[in-house]
């Protein structure tokens, strides 16, 4: 099954909140960020080898493809991006739209 790829910014919050989920809390390198998240460059340094916990593509495949539809995960994934760009100070260009979408303002 080919999925629509996750409309992913790139803002790197989810990268540095990963002590807020139990799944992701042992990345956290002690200030809530992943340890592998670079602050300088805002980018992932392992991205390519990346654990499949990172990649929503794979988490959805493995453990929630027999409960939601892709939609409906990718849904609550947007959900919790709002949640974190609201909280935070995201540039417009980097938030998702109401469609889930790279805002274009």
């Amino acid at each position: 099954m080919t999925l629509q790829p996750f409309p992913c910014t790139q803002c790197g919050l989810c990268c540095r909140h990963v002590h807020l989920a139990e799944q992701t809390r042992y990345l956290d390198r002690g200030d809530g960020a992943c340890r592998y998240y670079d602050d300088a460059n805002k980018h992932c340094l392992i991205y390519e080898t990346r654990p499949d916990l990172c990649r929503v593509d794979q988490q959805y495949r493995i453990h929630y493809a027999e409960q939601y539809s892709w939609e409906g995960f990718v849904d609550a994934n947007i959900a919790v991006c709002r949640l974190l760009q609201n909280t935070a100070s995201v540039p417009t260009r980097l938030q998702l739209d109401g469609d889930g979408r790279l805002n274009n303002e």
